[in-house]
């Protein structure tokens, strides 16, 4: 039975980073052996797509609340359901999804594998990589940051060994 990665990223919002995402990102995950948990793919699209069709008013807005709950549930189960997770830490500061995904991850044991491939300084001083409570989380489950895309490999092996 494969080893089952969660990816938390906000690859998923933008038309330009969904293209590195999966002819990319996701081929060399899986290139590994591990299953991908891909929360923009297991998200109910179908219901995303009819909310955002929707007329802009009440009706809408209680709508939107609800499946921000069910998309927020879906993801939970997910990390809980997996081995460990890949983190997206890209941008001027880490998404703050993907940084309440790894506080998760942490909190329930996974180990975490960060990626940030953006040059930018992101972090709160010279000693850190990205904002360091992010850091720590990511460190302490017995993971690390990695700044190159061909480390992915290596580095999700060694982690989840």
């Amino acid at each position: 039975m494969p080893k089952k990665i969660y990816v938390a990223s906000p690859l998923g919002f933008s038309e330009v980073s969904r293209d590195f995402y999966y002819i990319k990102l996701i081929p060399e995950i899986e290139s590994c052996g591990f299953q991908v948990l891909d929360p923009w793919e297991l998200a109910p699209l179908e219901k995303v797509k009819k909310v955002s069709k929707m007329p802009f008013d009440k009706n809408k807005l209680d709508a939107w609340k609800i499946l921000n709950m069910e998309i927020g549930e879906c993801n939970r189960q997910n990390i809980d359901l997996s081995d460990g997770v890949f983190a997206v830490l890209d941008g001027v500061d880490v998404d703050s999804g993907t940084a309440s995904e790894i506080g998760y991850a942490y909190a329930k044991g996974k180990p975490i594998l960060g990626y940030r491939g953006d040059f930018r300084l992101s972090a709160d001083n010279i000693g850190g990589v990205v904002n360091l409570q992010v850091e720590y989380f990511i460190r302490k489950s017995g993971g690390t940051i990695i700044t190159e895309f061909k480390n992915i490999k290596k580095e999700l092996i060694h982690i989840l060994a």
